[in-house]
């Protein structure tokens, strides 16, 4: 069965005020006779406007075609106005466009009612130069349209031509169904009365309303026209995006759909007579793809590879309604292998030539589909180029095709030149040339073709410069008694050298000077194509080299030296060669070891003219610095540091010093141990600074007895813990079980203070004392009955008292419903009246403890406790 491919085109009806239902329009003339004024002629004039009649009436609150509108005429001349906007009322309607294509098996049909409004008039024009351009402007496309132009407005036109007898093409008025992400074919093609004219489509952009504000706007305005708004990634050329193109032959837009939505689509035909232009014809309206689903069978019109013999095929339709696919490869000599019912099927054919592909979806149902492709297998295609040297402008290019191919013939080229600004940069041939007449980089395009259908597309890259590529020997210095020899980077075309004085040949492109004054000679060069440009060298003539040298000097052993030259001369040769980095250059580096080495230098114009010099660098070692100091020392006492090994010392940082520039400064009292670096410097010879450092320890011992305030019951040991140094003294030695060890148990009588002194080895000493007071109480947890958390210092928090206690398990406050408020086994630890950072009103609270005595009995106690606010 003939494979067909659909579009859904809705046409939306036109609102006497906004006319927001016109979906499309097309001003269509013919001619019917001269005019009875000579050199004038008579037309009939035909405004078709389309609207889409199912889902818009009158009825549903939507605008029907208007009985009467405007029309302008404008001469191409000079776009005056013709005999004032023509008012034409409605002169004939169509009820029912007809469906072209619609599938068998279509999902989601959907229902289709289009109507077309005719409006007719006649005028008489007289010939001119440029023709006539009817016009026709309405406001306000459909909301929501996908590729753009959304609520903007319309213009449609007809390009009457001046002199020609011309009845104008008209395109055909049937509608389709395209189905969303499936293959289509959208007819927009037209005919033509006038028999010998040759038509060819493009796309073009839709153009909007200008100034209209509603269906019968009366002053429809003169070219040009703006373009409507158009949705990024589509365009007027791309309207349903890349998917899609449009045969410019037969004005048939085949491709892919995309999404579901309204879509613009405007075609431009051209209009040719024995070839030459005679016109446009233009139509836009706006298509709907639709949310259905079709089984079909999809192949591309040719399928062709040009490298190898292997394909992998597959249906263009993708619907879910394509349950099975029966393949034929057109290709007997592979057996087996011809036929397959893979959705994707590989193949690769026997041999190069043409194949018949064929598919058949649902083979055998009443939703079966054929179709067939044209195959063509012939690998071995290798376009080229030749490369295009830079040129200079106003010159021509030659372009050279270097295809090759394993079957012959090629039989098409298409070169692009790459000037944006120009249309007709173009050529047919196979080995053109072009002339650019600006500078700058081109990027052309090279299409080759084979009649065996292999085609690809290069880009040449051009560079046109505004002079050829020309340059000459650096400005260079001689001797009198020199020759020297002048390059430049060509060697063909023509070249001229002047003034004439002392060259060997002025039309060399490389020659021998000799002058012996300094000489500029200027140099003229015309490349084979006529291309010039000039350079110009400048030879300084001298007697002698001027040869000076810094003075001898010395430098630190271990170290580099560069050594400087003052002197016009080219050339260089050093030695020793082996304590240089190179020994060839004007300034080298030299690392030099003994006490004092000579250099040598030879530097030289030409063999023949040169001075020598020699240069001593002598070399002294580097200070060795010795640093002590008395460190480590005890907090607030002096520390004394002491350098040796140089003439110059500065110490950093500066901090507790007496003097940072001695070699032996005192630190006075530091605060904290530091490093100090000294850098030594002598005058010896090596003008380097050496540095080295040391650190002073500053030991800074702090003794600790434990709590400052200790409560114990009697007959309760006290363990005393002291912490500071290695070496400890308890006075007084009463109730002490030793005095010099930093935890000794005491059990005292009465209450006592303890003094502790802690030392280190090297004299560095501090004290402390601890108060003890002895309650004659036996062991407890004592608890107050109130406290008052207002922040004065006095009873703000509640907490236990614990007395011969050797821990506190637990300690817990509770409010008048149970709810725990507070709880710590720290002693010392207590509630400070709030709960979750909320201050807790005035009243009466439980609480409970739980503690073990210092004799490892258990205690428990349960009481009240009133908080006062």
């Amino acid at each position: 069965m003939k494979k067909i491919l659909f579009l859904l085109v809705i046409l939306a009806s036109i609102s006497p005020v906004f006319a927001k239902h016109i979906t499309g329009g097309e001003i269509i003339y013919d001619y019917t006779g001269p005019g009875a004024v000579a050199n004038t002629k008579m037309y009939s004039i035909t405004l078709r406007l389309f609207r889409d009649g199912q889902n818009c009436s009158a009825a549903t609150n939507c605008a029907v075609l208007p009985a009467s509108l405007s029309i302008g005429v404008y001469n191409n001349d000079n776009n005056a106005l013709v005999n004032g906007f023509i008012s034409v009322n409605q002169s004939g309607f169509i009820g029912n466009l007809p469906i072209i294509y619609k599938p068998p098996c279509l999902n989601n049909e959907p229902v289709l009612k289009y109507e077309a409004g005719i409006y007719n008039f006649q005028i008489t024009l007289p010939n001119n130069s440029n023709g006539y351009t009817v016009s026709y402007q309405s406001c306000c496309r459909i909301n929501n349209i996908i590729n753009g132009g959304a609520n903007e407005g319309a213009t449609y036109i007809g390009e009457i031509p001046g002199t020609a007898v011309d009845n104008s093409a008209r395109f055909q008025t049937g509608i389709s169904v395209i189905c969303y992400n499936k293959p289509f074919r959208l007819d927009f093609s037209a005919t033509d009365p006038d028999t010998n004219d040759n038509l060819v489509y493009e796309f073009y952009n839709a153009y909007n309303g200008g100034s209209a504000t509603d269906a019968g706007y009366a002053t429809p305005a003169g070219p040009p026209y703006g373009s409507i708004s158009y949705n990024n990634p589509y365009s007027g050329s791309n309207p349903f995006g890349t998917s899609a193109t449009i045969n410019p032959t037969t004005g048939i837009i085949t491709g892919i759909a995309p999404p579901s939505g309204n879509y613009i689509v405007a075609v431009n035909v051209k209009t040719f007579r024995n070839g030459v232009f005679i016109t446009s014809h233009r139509k836009d309206f706006i298509v709907t793809v639709a949310p259905c689903e079709f089984a079909s069978s999809e192949l591309k019109v040719s399928y062709t590879n040009c490298d190898n013999r292997d394909f992998v095929f597959k249906n263009e339709n993708n619907s879910v309604l394509n349950l099975t696919f029966d393949w034929n490869f057109g290709d007997p000599a592979s057996g087996v292998n011809n036929t397959s019912t893979e959705e994707f099927p590989p193949h690769t054919y026997s041999a190069p030539g043409d194949y018949t592909l064929t598919l058949i979806v649902n083979r055998n149902t009443p939703c079966a589909d054929t179709t067939t492709a044209l195959v063509r297998v012939w690998p071995g295609f290798f376009p080229a180029f030749a490369p295009i040297a830079p040129k200079c402008k106003n010159t021509p290019v030659q372009f050279t095709d270097l295809t090759t191919t394993n079957y012959p013939p090629v039989n098409y080229w298409f070169w692009d030149f790459g000037v944006t600004t120009l249309s007709n940069d173009t050529s047919r041939l196979q080995n053109p040339s072009y002339t650019y007449t600006v500078a700058g980089t081109y990027n052309a395009t090279f299409i080759v073709q084979t009649d065996k259908g292999c085609r690809d597309t290069l880009y040449p890259v051009v560079n046109i410069v505004d002079k050829p590529v020309f340059f000459v020997t650096n400005d260079t210095l001689i001797c009198t008694v020199d020759t020297i020899q002048l390059k430049s980077n060509v060697n063909t075309g023509t070249i001229t050298w002047s003034p004439n004085y002392m060259i060997n040949n002025v039309n060399s492109f490389n020659p021998l000077v000799s002058p012996d004054v300094t000489t500029t000679y200027t140099v003229t060069y015309q490349d084979p194509s006529g291309c010039t440009n000039t350079a110009s060298v400048t030879v300084k003539v001298v007697n002698e080299v001027t040869l000076l040298a810094l003075n001898d000097t010395t430098i630190c052993r271990t170290d580099s030296a560069k050594l400087n030259l003052n002197t016009d001369a080219l050339y260089f040769i050093w030695s020793p060669a082996s304590l240089m980095v190179n020994p060839t250059v004007r300034n080298p580096i030299v690392f030099p070891t003994a006490v004092s080495t000579v250099f040598s230098v030879k530097a030289s114009i030409s063999q023949k003219c040169f001075k020598e010099k020699l240069i001593t660098v002598s070399t002294a070692p580097y200070p060795i610095p010795v640093v002590s100091s008395n460190s480590p020392i005890c907090f607030g006492k002096d520390a004394l540091l002491n350098a040796s090994g140089g003439s110059i010392y500065s110490w950093s940082p500066v901090t507790y010093l007496s003097n940072a520039s001695i070699a032996n400064p005192i630190v006075q009292q530091p605060q904290q141990s530091t490093n100090y670096t000294v850098t030594v410097r002598d005058i010896l010879g090596c003008p380097k600074p050496v540095s080295k450092s040391i650190l002073v320890d500053v030991i800074k011992i702090i003794a600790d007895a434990g709590p400052s305030d200790t409560s114990i019951v009697l007959d309760q040991p006290l363990n005393l813990q002291a912490t500071g140094s290695t070496n400890y003294l308890w006075t007084p030695s009463t109730y002490l079980s030793s005095t010099v060890i930093s935890n000794p148990v005491a059990n005292i009588t009465n209450s006592i203070t303890y003094k502790v002194t802690v030392s280190n080895d090297i004299g560095c000493t501090s004290t402390d004392t601890i108060n003890v007071k002895l309650f004659f109480l036996p062991p407890d947890v004592y608890v107050p009955s109130a406290f008052s958390p207002n922040k004065d210092g006095n009873n703000d928090n509640f907490k236990p008292i614990a007395l011969g206690i050797k821990s506190l398990e637990n300690f817990s406050v509770f409010n008048r419903w149970g709810q725990k408020m507070f709880s710590t086994s720290t002693i010392g630890a207590g509630w400070n009246g709030t709960f979750k950072g909320v201050k807790q009103e005035a009243g009466t609270f439980v609480w409970t403890i739980a503690a073990t005595d210092y004799k490892n009995k258990k205690i428990t106690r349960k009481g009240s406790v009133i908080l006062i606010r």
